[in-house]
């Protein structure tokens, strides 16, 4: 019982200090807080979405340059091996 009851004081006075956080900054502009507060997680999510998508283009660039580097040593090692072979003569 003691548990519950400490345990509703201090959320009680968890509310009555983010109140009055909220009226020493905000005063009568209730709504402008809403407002600021949705405006505010609007361009964190914007940010986090840009975050994310430059990740992804990066991660592309990154993916299409190693290929590339991949099929220019296959070219390469192609052409060594084909002038390492010697070229088998005729026989007429």
């Amino acid at each position: 019982m003691a548990r519950d009851y400490d345990s509703q004081l201090l959320e009680s006075v968890a509310v009555r200090r983010r109140r009055m956080r909220d009226a020493l900054l905000f005063g009568a502009q209730r709504g402008r807080r809403t407002a600021d507060e949705r405006l505010g997680k609007v361009f964190a999510g914007i940010a986090i979405t840009a975050v994310l998508c430059a990740g992804c283009v990066g991660w592309s660039f990154l993916q299409h340059t190693l290929a590339k580097q991949k099929a220019e040593q296959t070219k390469q090692q192609r052409q060594v091996q084909q002038y390492e072979r010697p070229a088998k003569p005729e026989k007429s």
